[in-house]
């Protein structure tokens, strides 16, 4: 009996199940894969097998010559500029367009980035060479022409993609390197002493491929190409079938080969391309290393290993000191047999009854040490899964996903920790300090964020974040991060209060005069200085990586300097929180916030430092961006090396204050 619906029989169903099971087990490639990250195989239509055995028995239920298989399809993403810092999508240019634009599948880290991934009209077969080959002709508007102007005056690039691998263009090598450098994307065009502009409208790709010696298979491990600008030469035009006699197998087309294309109203563009395959020795899973290795790597790697052996010999001694001077302090307190040595005696176990006095604004500190912990704990774990390979940069958007999707699920510990540091201020009012740790720190961000975006938007580049992420963005917000703080904040003020080591006394305890290197703003600015010496020369490359479209990967590294960054921040705020003791200033809550926090102030300086020498940004929005956008990783900063340096001077004053005997 026919099946009338022309769905599969159920034994169909088990002949294509039986099927999958042994190609799968049959192919040379592994069943699993990481998410973005996965090999994909590519055969020559040509003479190609038929992979499995029973493909041939059932042809009629099992597809699996399917010719898509080996096209290679060139996908789009945006133009970028490092002098403007406003992506556009590519199609913002009167460039040839498909039938039908269809955008890839984004996660939400491509939409914050202003990834728009997009097909085009740039389709190869695998191993297949083409001379050049004409795609469409566009007549230029003069909007056209102001938008190309425009972006070739700030050097915009263009970024394609293929088999997940971003186009680099070819660099001339130094002398004396061995090592090729590439440029990420190609340059829209380009302007002449004589004022005139010129398209690239020709690309020259050249596709690498690593053969399977034990199958037809090959897998795409570069991908590159050289723009040229030519003004094809042509007849009467045939939309179906478009020739010109600049186009055709016999002429190599090449950069300065032809009369450029210029860019004018009015004027007939033809676009073109040509592609040759090369087999090459580099394997799939190395092909990002032309991505990842910088020219300066020798540089890169001795500055930071400089760094932190100056930062870790300075620990060492601070260590020393602290530890020998402590030991003594509480070995001779503990050796005072009367009262009048005692009174007698000088130092910071003299302020033991005011030393866990509350501070002022005590919520306030409850609110952003909560805060800190959460930033704590999104940035770790980042980085553990960064370690594991999880965040590659094949995983285009997976590391900012990551840090959104972290930051909410850790609300759960902002809570917990400013309601039980709430408590032990004797503090009652609970829900107000859960409801400030919810809304206060990613409220700020907000704003400024919302800010900045409206800039962009006013700039109709693609970097604007659209309403349905803004919409997704307040979802995970209001949605699920401000209920997790909610429950931390409950399971923490359940909790026992934390007790002190020592009581406090009803009357506070007159501060004597203090010296000018002990003042407040002195000793945080003074404070702040290591944590940045750890980490400044990293910064150098993060923001290398962010604002001049570079990858950044050497997350091994990146972890290191943070652990760094921790122990300096905590020792460098118990020290000076130890001399504060000493000097009878029992006020160390909030200094010891403010003197690692005070590292996000350098860290600020640097960005306006490196602005002025290192980027080449004229324009009005895109400085307002920049300056916008570091004020937040500033902030951010401040916010976790802050905790960090007020959670060891916590630590620190208890036990220093349990380790003595109080009459």
């Amino acid at each position: 009996m026919a099946n009338p619906g022309g769905g599969l029989r159920p034994r169909h169903i088990l002949i294509f199940a039986a099927a999958a099971v042994l190609c799968a087990v049959s192919s040379p490639v592994g069943a699993f894969y990481l998410p973005g990250v996965a090999p994909r195989d590519f055969q020559k239509v040509i003479d190609r097998p038929i992979p499995c055995l029973l493909a041939r028995m059932f042809p009629r239920f099992l597809s699996l010559s399917d010719p898509a298989d080996d096209e290679l399809q060139v996908k789009v993403n945006k133009l970028s500029s490092i002098k403007t810092q406003l992506p556009y999508d590519y199609y913002f240019l009167d460039y040839c367009k498909p039938e039908a634009i269809k955008n890839s599948a984004e996660n939400l880290g491509e939409v914050l980035r202003g990834d728009r991934i997009e097909n085009s009209v740039y389709n190869f077969k695998m191993r297949r060479d083409e001379s050049c080959k004409i795609i469409c002709r566009r007549k230029l508007s003069q909007e056209a022409v102001k938008n190309f102007k425009e972006k070739i005056d700030d050097e915009y690039r263009v970024n394609m993609i293929l088999d997940n691998l971003p186009v680099v263009v070819p660099r001339q090598t130094r002398e004396g390197s061995q090592t090729p450098s590439f440029e990420h994307g190609y340059r829209v065009g380009y302007k002449l002493k004589d004022d005139k502009y010129y398209i690239n409208n020709h690309l020259s790709f050249k596709v690498l491929y690593h053969e399977d010696q034990t199958s037809p298979d090959a897998r795409i491990v570069g991908f590159h190409v050289i723009p040229s600008s030519i003004k094809h030469e042509y007849g009467a035009w045939d939309d179906t079938n478009p020739t010109a006699q600049t186009c055709n197998a016999n002429i190599k087309i090449t950069p300065g080969s032809h009369t450029p294309q210029e860019v004018a109203p009015d004027a007939y563009v033809v676009f073109s391309y040509d592609v040759t395959f090369e087999a090459s020795e580099i394997i799939w899973a190395s092909r990002w290393d032309v991505y990842l290795l910088s020219s300066d790597s020798q540089i890169h790697w001795f500055s930071i290993v400089n760094s932190l052996m100056i930062v870790l010999f300075l620990s060492g001694m601070v260590a020393m000191i602290m530890m020998r001077t402590l030991y003594k302090d509480i070995a001779n307190y503990n050796q005072l047999d009367n009262q009048d040595e005692a009174q007698e005696e000088t130092g910071w176990k003299l302020v033991h009854g005011d030393v866990f006095r509350p501070p002022v604004h005590s919520g306030l500190l409850c609110v952003y040490v909560g805060t800190g912990v959460q930033f704590f704990g999104m940035t770790l774990v980042t980085m553990m899964f960064a370690l594991l390979g999880f965040l590659s940069p094949a995983n285009r958007g997976g590391l900012m996903t990551a840090m959104v999707l972290l930051w909410v699920f850790m609300g759960v510990l902002a809570g917990y920790t400013s309601s039980r540091l709430y408590k032990m201020f004797k503090g009652t009012e609970w829900k107000k300090i859960t409801l400030k740790t919810a809304f206060m720190f990613p409220g700020i961000i907000f704003a400024v964020f919302f800010f900045l975006n409206a800039l962009i938007w006013g700039e109709k580049s693609s970097g604007a974040v659209p309403f349905g992420t803004m919409f997704a963005l307040f979802l995970l917000w209001f949605g699920i991060s401000v209920p997790l703080v909610f429950v931390g904040s409950f399971l923490g003020f359940k909790q026992p209060a934390i007790e002190d080591p020592v009581k406090t006394n009803k009357i506070p305890r007159q501060i004597p005069e203090q010296a000018w290197y002990l003042q407040p703003a002195f000793a945080i600015l003074a404070g702040g200085i290591l944590p940045f010496g750890a980490v400044f020369i990293e910064l150098f490359f993060i923001l290398t990586s962010i604002w001049l479209n570079q990858f950044y990967y050497i997350f091994g590294f990146l972890f290191i300097v943070f652990i760094i960054l921790i122990v300096t921040c905590a020792e460098i705020t118990i020290v000076l929180c130890y001399f504060q003791l000493c000097s009878e200033d029992y006020h160390w809550w909030w200094r010891a916030y403010l003197t690692a926090g005070s590292s996000a102030l350098y860290l600020f300086a640097y960005a306006i430092f490196y602005f002025f020498n290192k980027l080449e940004i004229t324009k009005l929005v895109s400085g307002i961006l920049y300056f916008g956008y570091m004020l937040i990783i500033s902030y951010a900063f401040f916010v976790l090396t802050g905790t960090i340096g007020f959670y060891a001077c916590f630590w620190f004053v208890r036990k220093i204050y349990a380790s003595v005997k109080i009459d």
